[in-house]
């Protein structure tokens, strides 16, 4: 079964790769041109543009154009809409192979495949992969957006398996309690969750410095992005779901603390951490929450509050030493 799990992880890589170029040719192709005459003129509708769609509206036209251009047009948006549609199966696809491999990965050890950093890698990833399918389900038109979130999992996934690989072993004594699945599930599911997050507030502060006017690097990326107060709105969504379970687990950690070391809290460097990401996290909700604070101060802190997860995950578990030093890279 182990062997099994690492082949389904690497043909999930794949299948992420696949899924994230037919993002981009969807992207692309929006972003195509009709000839009428000379000069070039932009489709109107055939993307996310100045609307904000996320491609998924009406049929388009080109003003001025001959009915043999308007047929060209329509086919280019036709095929941008088919490759779109297709990355999204193909997402579903690397999505149950992502799982079949947590799952051949957990019988063949015997447990939740939870017990180090590969495994905990794995599972984030496919929390966040398996909400992202969900808010595509709700709002087909963040489509688009595929393409920024399949690059995220290929790259997760592919670390994973080349970097933080780690042969299948018992859970180490210090885990073997029911608060490993309390604890560990809540803090999996949480950090899936804000790994999604991070990906529209990063399309929506270059997304709104576009629709300021802005069109250097990185901002002209997401000329086909949804519009910005969409972004906005969902990475707020997708934190105040994520913050209370990410708060429980913070508690239930401690509680397991005080059962296993005699001491709820003692600030070890994963205690730290998970502490910084909690205050950041509150800090980037109640900012929201302000009047007065912008829209993208706030965002940057929720790019920000992403950023010490990856901490307390890669930096803790390879430059620290702790209680909690179970990443399985020694």
């Amino acid at each position: 079964m182990s062997v099994l799990s690492d082949q389904l992880v690497t043909v999930a890589v794949l299948a992420y790769l696949v899924a994230m170029i037919g993002h981009a040719v969807e992207y692309a192709l929006g972003n195509a041109r009709v000839r009428v005459g000379t000069p070039a003129r932009e489709l109107v509708g055939a993307g996310v543009g100045a609307s904000g769609d996320g491609g998924s509206g009406p049929e388009p036209a080109v003003a001025g154009a001959t009915a043999a251009e308007r047929t060209v047009a329509e086919r280019t948006v036709a095929r941008a809409r088919a490759a779109g549609l297709g990355a999204v199966a193909v997402t579903v696809v690397a999505a149950l192979l992502h799982l079949g491999a947590l799952i051949a990965r957990g019988v063949a050890a015997d447990r939740m495949p939870w017990g180090n950093m590969y495994e905990f890698v794995l599972t984030v990833s496919f929390i966040g992969v398996a909400g992202w399918l969900v808010v595509l389900w709700k709002r087909p038109t963040l489509r688009r957006l595929g393409l920024f979130l399949t690059l995220v999992m290929m790259l997760l996934v592919a670390i994973a398996e080349l970097v933080l690989y780690t042969p299948v072993v018992p859970l180490v004594p210090a885990l073997n309690s029911y608060w490993f699945i309390i604890h560990v599930a809540t803090i999996v599911f949480s950090s899936g969750i804000f790994l999604l997050g991070v990906v529209p507030a990063a399309a929506y502060l270059m997304r709104a410095g576009y629709e300021q006017g802005r069109r250097s690097f990185p901002y002209l990326l997401a000329k086909r992005m949804p519009a910005a107060a969409a972004l906005e709105r969902l990475t707020f969504v997708l934190h105040a779901f994520s913050f209370p379970i990410f708060t429980f687990a913070v508690i239930a950690g401690a509680i397991w603390a005080e059962a296993a070391w005699g001491r709820p809290w003692g600030w070890d460097p994963k205690e730290t951490w998970a502490f910084i990401s909690w205050v950041v996290y509150a800090g980037y909700l109640h900012a929201r929450a302000t009047p007065s604070v912008r829209r993208n101060v706030a965002t940057w802190l929720a790019v920000l509050g992403f950023l010490t997860v990856l901490m307390n995950l890669f930096g803790v578990n390879i430059f620290f030493e702790g209680l909690h030093s179970y990443g399985g890279l020694d």
